[in-house]
């Protein structure tokens, strides 16, 4: 039974972010249900559900939030909930009739996650965008990238999941903490944006002392120093290196097998591309792998870039147990991990309407009132 076991919560259907926040509560015990849309709306990335990774561990009900009667069962849902989670747009959730003034109303203990990229206010709210967009006014984007290059996105990592729905499930599980004193609920507003900026804080304190210029690819973690980078092995594969510290350094050298005496001094900046040429030169010699075995016992912080198979593949993976299989569907396990009360995955991603009846009878609708439920518009599939 994992740390949030007993806390309801109802997610309404969304893309990125949301998903992720629900998973994340989900995987530590929540009980969540998803509220599905009643046909598919083509949101992006299509697949199939059991592919749909991030939303594991739910049970789902269909509903029209754009009708009257879809807005009555949902209010009526989130008055048993601890928490709802959505992702519209400001303003969309009100003009349905489930603001949080009317939420609060009807349920006051009840947190409500509001996910988006520029936040419920300011000038650029009613905008769209996608993670790029969120990272790239957060100043993110540009720190990202090698020396005279165009930046490179981190794929969606560092707004749609860390600075999006990581830090969504980090406030929620605040207010819910809240809410068990004082009794009243919350709205949390995370906005992409500013959790992308979250994220570079130590950036920020760096750049105060001047060890962080704003150019791109020059500093110590951005590429610009070749002790922080990967390099190409024979094979045309890459091998990882993080040897910051004098004693990680010192190991890396000496598993390169090169002469300490002849490297220009590694925090010498204007010598920095000879000696990137010296390392990149030796790790040609070998293979990716050849590499891992030289680092094995080496205290290096060395590492072999692998790929998404690769790395569900890794012993030291096979031995944490950090990939499980759901539905046929490899993928990361529940992180972090509780000693007494450890998270899990409850279930495959549901289809819609996927043991929705179920979950009502679990949070205590009584049988006139499920049979009023689906009068409204609640669909779900039998048997569940």
């Amino acid at each position: 039974m994992g740390p949030l076991t007993g806390i309801r919560v109802v997610e309404l259907e969304g893309i990125g972010p949301g998903p992720f926040c629900g998973m994340l509560l989900a995987d530590m015990g929540a009980d969540v249900i998803l509220i599905d849309r009643v046909q598919d709306a083509q949101l992006g990335l299509e697949r199939e559900r059991r592919n749909d990774t991030m939303f594991r561990g739910r049970r789902s009900l269909t509903l029209d939030l754009k009708s009257p009667d879809g807005i009555a069962a949902a209010l009526a849902i989130a008055e048993r909930a601890d928490a709802l989670i959505e992702g519209f747009r400001p303003g969309v959730l009100e003009r349905l009739g489930l603001g949080p003034d009317v939420l609060l109303a009807r349920n006051p203990r009840l947190v409500i996650g509001r996910m988006t990229g520029w936040g419920q206010d300011g000038p650029m709210a009613p905008r769209a965008g996608h993670d790029i967009d969120y990272i790239a006014l957060a100043g993110v984007l540009h720190a990202i990238g090698r020396a005279g290059e165009a930046p490179v996105p981190p794929l969606n990592l560092v707004g749609d999941f860390g600075g999006g729905g990581l830090l969504l499930a980090f406030g929620i599980a605040c207010a819910l903490l809240e809410a068990r004193v004082s009794g009243q609920g919350q709205v949390v507003d995370a906005a992409m944006v500013e959790g992308a900026g979250l994220l570079t804080t130590m950036l920020w304190g760096m750049r105060a002392a001047g060890h962080w210029r704003d150019e791109r690819g020059v500093n110590a973690l951005d590429t610009g120093a070749p002790w922080y980078d990967s390099y190409a092995t024979r094979d045309g594969k890459h091998y990882a290196i993080g040897a910051i510290e004098p004693k990680f350094y010192a190991e890396l050298v000496a598993g390169l097998g090169l002469d300490p005496a002849t490297l220009p001094d590694p925090h010498d900046r204007a010598r920095w591309p000879e000696l990137r040429a010296r390392f990149a030169a030796a790790f040609a010699t070998r293979t990716r792998d050849e590499w891992d075995a030289q680092f094995a016992t080496r205290d290096a912080c060395a590492a072999p870039v692998l790929s998404l198979a690769e790395a569900a593949r890794h012993p030291h993976a096979r031995a944490r147990k950090a990939h499980i299989e759901v539905a046929g569907v490899v993928q990361p396990a529940p992180a972090p991990r509780l000693s007494r009360t450890p998270g899990r995955v409850r279930g495959a991603p549901p289809e819609r309407g996927q043991g929705g009846g179920e979950a009502l009878r679990d949070w205590g609708f009584d049988t006139a009132t499920i049979a009023r439920l689906r009068k409204l518009g609640a669909g779900w599939r039998d048997p569940d």
